[in-house]
């Protein structure tokens, strides 16, 4: 779509995890452009990293296909209210759950909160990710290596194991990979790493989940324009953001919020073990 930008972008920094208010360009979440058809009426979701981004995105489409939307998120409130806000709006109920999911106890607590509130887990949108650049292996601290597996891998593990026992036949588990689960950034060793990690992990579970017909898949994103990049990265690399995929731009959270639809429906019931790759021309093979 050439209505999207295109870098160069305005320089800009903020410190983690960032805040979508204080970004040049504001990202595009669909908030004026997804059109709903009840093809989620009635389900129940949790989207984890849902304050913003990509998370924010699904959420305004789950919303507007008939979904309620837990939403998980560490502590950025004010870009929590605007998603739950942008639910409410579509007739959906909205329930915020914030705190930090390198906790086994506190991924628990999402499920039970889910299982509670919207009445059940029909949905689980593993999304929320910790990433940070760095020029040389040296100076990656082993706490800082421990964090990215924590956030982006072992809290995944932590939700889905407490999620299955409470999900019928038809429901659907999606994780979000990376165009670095095969073509990893070097400056991004830690956060690629665990990637890699994801695309394995879901074509495991969706081997593991398939007797108790429920689905595991992945969507693999390129560079998509979220408050993660300029809390992550510097000067031109923010700057020229998206330049290097074919497209020659990065992509907009609503330019993904189709594909974690597809995953999630009922019609899409012999889809599973998939990766979906939403990377602007990139291919990956």
């Amino acid at each position: 779509m050439s209505h999207y930008p295109k870098p160069p972008f305005p320089d800009q920094q903020q410190s983690m995890p960032g805040y979508t208010s204080r970004m040049q360009p504001i990202p595009d979440h669909g908030e004026q452009s997804y059109k709903g058809s009840g093809r989620l009426a009635g389900k129940k979701a949790i989207i984890t990293g849902a304050d913003s981004g990509i998370g924010r995105a699904v959420a305004i489409a789950y919303a507007r296909e008939g979904a309620d939307v837990l939403i998980s998120y560490l502590d950025e409130d004010q870009d929590a209210q605007e998603t739950k806000k942008w639910v409410e709006e579509a007739g959906r109920k909205a329930v915020l759950v914030p705190g930090d999911i390198q906790s086994a106890e506190h991924c628990r607590k999402i499920i039970d909160t889910a299982v509670k509130e919207l009445g059940g887990v029909d949905i689980l949108v593993n999304n929320a990710a910790h990433q940070a650049t760095f020029a040389d292996i040296g100076d990656i601290s082993d706490e800082e290596w421990d964090l990215t597996f924590r956030v982006n891998i072992h809290a995944m593990f932590y939700l889905t194991k407490a999620a299955v026992p409470h999900m019928k036949p038809g429901s659907a588990i999606i994780n979000t990979a990376s165009i670095n689960s095969d073509s990893p950034n070097p400056s991004l060793l830690a956060y690629a790493t665990t990637k890699g990690a994801i695309q394995n992990f879901t074509a495991g579970l969706a081997q593991l989940l398939a007797e108790k017909e429920i689905r595991a898949n992945a969507v693999a994103p390129g560079p998509i324009w979220t408050p993660l990049i300029p809390s992550t990265m510097t000067g031109d690399k923010v700057k020229n953001f998206g330049k290097q995929v074919p497209m020659q731009r990065p992509g907009q959270p609503a330019e993904l919020a189709t594909a974690y639809v597809m995953l999630a429906e009922p019609l899409s019931s012999y889809v599973s073990g998939a990766t979906i790759a939403v990377t602007g021309g990139k291919p990956i093979i």
